[in-house]
């Protein structure tokens, strides 16, 4: 006599029923999960949008206005304020855009895409800063004789940018030239300096005696002035450190939901 297959048959309702309860449990959990990061990182990258919608408009700004304004270096004429911010915005509000998009479509390639960038990124800048701390003196050696260089352009046509910068910067700073007020005698081939190095402004204030110019370099007086801000760079770097370690975290954290969700919920 053959045993009958029924008590198995009798038992198997139960156990599906057990693991379906299961699956929809999971799938519920992680598509809830998924809406919650799917709004922050959403909210997130709009902020992201907007600080590079305020970044751009801020270089177009001085871009039109001041034209290619605290342009100092002869070697890279367009390494000016107005140049930096316009790419500067223009990068944060591609990837913001794409995080947006990503997030809000729960696209796997778009957030995939949005996390490689500002990773990209987020490694170059810490690169930048780690050979920048390596080769300080270098740094420095050139920057002194590549500003030099840009002395010569002072007052010239066409580099209205960088005799702005280096007037706003002698008057500001109470300085006179890269290294010394005598790099200007080089400049003019006789002994004077702007009048922004005066310590009272007049007209051609810089062909008097050298008693009434400043005598602090300026290289040195902008050195001295970041390393006493030091602390406010430090934390201005660390806030945007901490901004894209927090976009790096949304992104991924969502990839991982969106696969979870299409696993689960398949």
């Amino acid at each position: 006599m053959s045993l009958s297959p029924a008590p198995l048959i009798l038992w198997e309702g139960p156990v599906l029923l057990v693991h379906s309860q299961q699956e929809l449990k999971r799938c519920s959990m992680a598509h809830n999960c998924l809406q919650c990061i799917k709004y922050l990182m959403f909210v997130f990258n709009l902020l992201f949008w907007l600080g590079g919608c305020g970044i751009l408009g801020v270089g177009i700004w001085l871009a039109v206005t001041q034209g290619n304004f605290a342009t100092l270096s002869s070697s890279f004429p367009s390494l000016s304020a107005a140049n930096l911010l316009i790419v500067t915005g223009t990068f944060v509000m591609i990837i913001g855009f794409v995080g947006c998009i990503g997030a809000i479509k729960e696209n796997k390639c778009l957030l995939l895409s949005f996390f490689i960038m500002l990773l990209i990124i987020f490694l170059l800048e810490l690169t930048v800063v780690i050979l920048f701390f390596v080769y300080t003196d270098k740094i420095d050696k050139y920057a002194q004789r590549d500003l030099k260089k840009g002395l010569h352009l002072y007052g010239t046509n066409g580099n209205i940018g960088l005799t702005n910068a280096w007037s706003i910067i002698q008057t500001d700073f109470r300085c006179c030239g890269v290294s010394n007020y005598t790099d200007w005698f080089e400049v003019y081939n006789t002994t004077r300096v702007p009048d922004s190095c005066c310590l009272e402004f007049s007209e051609n204030c810089g062909l008097h005696s050298p008693g009434t110019w400043w005598k602090a370099p300026c290289y040195e007086t902008v050195k001295i002035w970041l390393q006493e801000n030091l602390l406010a760079v430090g934390i201005f770097g660390l806030c945007t450190a901490m901004v894209q370690i927090l976009g790096l975290t949304f992104a991924m954290t969502m990839y991982c939901q969106v696969v979870k969700a299409d696993t689960y919920c398949a």
